[in-house]
Protein backbone atom coordinates (compact mmCIF):
# COMPACT_ATOMS: atom_id res chain seq x y z
CA UNK A 1 0.00 0.00 0.00
CA UNK A 2 1.31 4.00 -1.03
CA UNK A 3 2.25 5.87 1.97
CA UNK A 4 0.08 8.51 2.69
CA UNK A 5 0.33 11.53 0.85
CA UNK A 6 1.83 14.47 2.21
CA UNK A 7 0.74 17.82 2.96
CA UNK A 8 3.81 18.95 0.59
CA UNK A 9 2.18 16.57 -2.41
CA UNK A 10 -1.35 18.18 -2.38
CA UNK A 11 -1.37 18.99 -5.70
CA UNK A 12 1.16 15.77 -6.85
CA UNK A 13 -0.09 14.46 -10.13
CA UNK A 14 -1.23 11.43 -7.69
CA UNK A 15 -3.11 14.08 -5.79
CA UNK A 16 -4.74 16.14 -7.86
CA UNK A 17 -5.96 16.53 -11.02
CA UNK A 18 -5.36 19.36 -13.53
CA UNK A 19 -8.73 20.56 -12.71
CA UNK A 20 -7.94 20.83 -9.07
CA UNK A 21 -4.75 22.63 -9.61
CA UNK A 22 -6.55 24.89 -12.07
CA UNK A 23 -9.19 25.57 -10.24
CA UNK A 24 -7.03 26.16 -6.99
CA UNK A 25 -5.15 28.61 -8.88
CA UNK A 26 -8.22 30.14 -10.36
CA UNK A 27 -9.08 30.63 -6.83
CA UNK A 28 -6.32 32.61 -5.87
CA UNK A 29 -6.08 35.05 -8.28
CA UNK A 30 -9.70 35.72 -7.65
CA UNK A 31 -11.33 35.66 -10.84
CA UNK A 32 -14.25 33.36 -11.91
CA UNK A 33 -14.67 31.00 -14.29
CA UNK A 34 -16.46 33.79 -16.48
CA UNK A 35 -13.14 36.53 -16.17
CA UNK A 36 -11.04 33.77 -17.39
CA UNK A 37 -12.87 32.59 -19.81
CA UNK A 38 -12.86 36.08 -21.26
CA UNK A 39 -9.09 36.90 -20.52
CA UNK A 40 -8.05 33.52 -22.61
CA UNK A 41 -10.40 33.92 -25.43
CA UNK A 42 -12.43 30.80 -24.81
CA UNK A 43 -16.55 30.32 -23.72
CA UNK A 44 -17.15 29.75 -20.03
CA UNK A 45 -18.13 26.08 -21.16
CA UNK A 46 -14.45 25.40 -21.79
CA UNK A 47 -13.36 26.78 -18.39
CA UNK A 48 -15.69 24.35 -16.95
CA UNK A 49 -14.83 21.06 -18.83
CA UNK A 50 -11.01 22.06 -17.75
CA UNK A 51 -11.43 22.01 -14.29
CA UNK A 52 -14.04 19.20 -14.37
CA UNK A 53 -10.96 17.27 -16.50
CA UNK A 54 -13.55 16.15 -19.23
CA UNK A 55 -11.24 18.93 -21.27
CA UNK A 56 -7.30 20.11 -21.80
CA UNK A 57 -6.61 22.70 -23.33
CA UNK A 58 -4.30 22.88 -26.52
CA UNK A 59 -0.54 24.64 -25.58
CA UNK A 60 -1.01 27.96 -26.80
CA UNK A 61 -4.01 28.20 -24.37
CA UNK A 62 -2.31 25.93 -21.51
CA UNK A 63 1.02 28.29 -21.77
CA UNK A 64 -1.86 31.40 -21.71
CA UNK A 65 -3.69 30.19 -18.97
CA UNK A 66 -0.32 29.71 -16.96
CA UNK A 67 0.74 33.29 -17.55
CA UNK A 68 -2.74 34.51 -16.27
CA UNK A 69 -2.66 32.12 -13.27
CA UNK A 70 0.93 32.80 -12.61
CA UNK A 71 1.80 29.07 -12.39
CA UNK A 72 4.48 27.27 -14.63
CA UNK A 73 2.60 24.66 -17.47
CA UNK A 74 4.60 21.88 -15.52
CA UNK A 75 3.12 22.57 -12.51
CA UNK A 76 -0.69 22.60 -14.07
CA UNK A 77 0.00 19.64 -15.66
CA UNK A 78 1.87 17.59 -12.77
CA UNK A 79 1.82 19.47 -9.68
CA UNK A 80 5.74 19.78 -10.03
CA UNK A 81 7.32 23.51 -10.72
CA UNK A 82 6.22 26.81 -9.61
CA UNK A 83 2.30 26.63 -8.34
CA UNK A 84 0.23 27.88 -5.48
CA UNK A 85 0.83 26.53 -2.01
CA UNK A 86 -1.21 23.91 -0.27
CA UNK A 87 -4.22 25.00 1.39
CA UNK A 88 -2.80 23.82 4.79
CA UNK A 89 -0.27 26.83 4.44
CA UNK A 90 -3.27 29.31 3.46
CA UNK A 91 -4.61 29.14 7.02
CA UNK A 92 -3.97 27.19 9.99
CA UNK A 93 -6.38 24.47 10.10
CA UNK A 94 -7.12 22.60 13.00
CA UNK A 95 -5.66 18.95 14.09
CA UNK A 96 -9.17 17.27 12.92
CA UNK A 97 -9.10 19.30 10.04
CA UNK A 98 -5.67 18.59 9.15
CA UNK A 99 -6.63 14.61 9.81
CA UNK A 100 -9.36 14.69 7.62
CA UNK A 101 -7.57 16.36 4.73
CA UNK A 102 -5.07 13.51 4.99
CA UNK A 103 -7.06 10.57 5.03
CA UNK A 104 -9.06 12.47 1.59
CA UNK A 105 -5.82 12.82 0.32
CA UNK A 106 -4.96 9.10 1.02
CA UNK A 107 -8.01 7.73 -0.51
CA UNK A 108 -7.55 9.85 -3.56
CA UNK A 109 -4.67 8.57 -3.70
CA UNK A 110 -5.75 4.33 -3.28
CA UNK A 111 -8.86 5.59 -5.76
CA UNK A 112 -6.08 6.59 -8.61
CA UNK A 113 -4.39 3.40 -8.51
CA UNK A 114 -7.07 1.27 -7.94
CA UNK A 115 -8.93 2.63 -11.47
CA UNK A 116 -5.18 2.59 -12.76
CA UNK A 117 -5.50 -1.21 -11.98
CA UNK A 118 -8.71 -1.56 -13.42
CA UNK A 119 -8.05 -0.04 -16.92
CA UNK A 120 -5.07 -2.49 -17.07
CA UNK A 121 -7.30 -5.64 -16.05
CA UNK A 122 -10.26 -4.43 -18.53
CA UNK A 123 -7.10 -4.76 -21.59
CA UNK A 124 -6.18 -7.80 -20.45
CA UNK A 125 -9.76 -8.84 -20.29
CA UNK A 126 -10.58 -7.30 -23.92
CA UNK A 127 -7.11 -9.04 -25.34
CA UNK A 128 -8.55 -12.55 -23.48
CA UNK A 129 -12.03 -12.10 -24.79
CA UNK A 130 -10.61 -11.37 -28.40
CA UNK A 131 -8.84 -14.41 -28.43
CA UNK A 132 -11.53 -16.48 -27.54
CA UNK A 133 -14.13 -14.84 -30.02
CA UNK A 134 -11.04 -15.51 -32.94
CA UNK A 135 -10.30 -19.20 -31.95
Amino acid sequence: MDEPTKPTDWYSDNAATFGDRMTAARDLTGLSQSDLAARLGVKDKTIKAWENDTAEPRANKLQMLAGVLNVSMRWLLTGEGDGVSSPEDQVELSADVSALLAEMRELRGQAVTLAERIGRLEKRLRAELKSVTAS
